[in-house]
């Protein structure tokens, strides 16, 4: 029973085939396109209000040159929102409970931050490595802290990511086959277990979209440090 749990996890295959690319592929089929007409339906309306609100939110502390990444940031957070609440329907897959997927995202996104920051203000980047008023004693072992520190970034971006997705989907698995088991035994607690599992189903809803602006959000402000 324990290693079915995990099974959820495994990346489906046909003939041997990895369907993951179909996963990712799936959310930008669902995105309603744009229409030019002057007055769009209700679903468009919002979709554009929502994501203009979070764009303006993301880019405040950023400077002008940091606003060039704004329709990359924006389009991931919608894809990774998309992907985590499409993982929530039965007998789906979400690839962002893999964390191959997710440091795939996060390394090359914070390596280009850093590589910005290096070659735009090299002075001010390597700052950061050594804070102000340090002992002459401390400096090379904070050097070597806040180096380790700055190494650690991309695998807490796709752990976290990870983490998360992974232990929500336990635990409805979780819930839900106690559930199924104690219907026909003791059918009174088995719905509330039912309606914890409602409760638990919402929580994992909001989780999804919080950990997809979390991940961009991270993200600007690693790249606020190096514009």
């Amino acid at each position: 029973m324990a290693l079915n749990f995990f099974d959820q996890f495994a990346s489906p295959t046909l003939l041997g085939i990895p369907l993951i690319a179909l996963a990712l592929t799936l959310p930008w089929i669902l995105f309603p396109t744009p229409s030019t007409r002057w007055l769009n339906n209700r679903l468009l309306t919002l979709q554009s209000w929502s994501i203009n609100r979070f764009t303006q939110q993301l880019l405040l502390p950023l400077n002008m040159a940091g606003h060039k990444w704004a329709l990359l940031f924006t389009s991931l957070m919608v894809f990774l929102m998309s992907l985590n609440m499409l993982g929530l329907l039965p007998y789906t897959f979400t690839p962002t409970t893999q964390l191959s997927l997710n440091m795939g995202l996060a390394v090359p996104l914070w390596l280009a931050t850093v590589i910005i920051g290096m070659r735009n203000q090299p002075t001010h980047a390597l700052g950061h490595l050594l804070p102000e008023g340090t002992p002459t004693p401390l400096i090379p072992i904070l050097i070597i802290i806040e180096t380790i520190s700055l190494f650690i970034r991309p695998l807490a971006l796709g752990v976290r990511l990870t983490a998360n997705l992974t232990a929500g989907h336990l635990l409805i698995q979780l819930i839900a086959t106690a559930a199924f088991v104690l219907l026909p035994l003791m059918p009174t607690v088995a719905i509330l277990t039912a309606t914890l599992l409602l409760l638990l189903t919402l929580l994992e809803v909001a989780v999804a979209m919080i950990q997809a602006y979390v991940f961009v959000l991270l993200l600007s402000l690693y790249l606020q440090e190096n514009v």
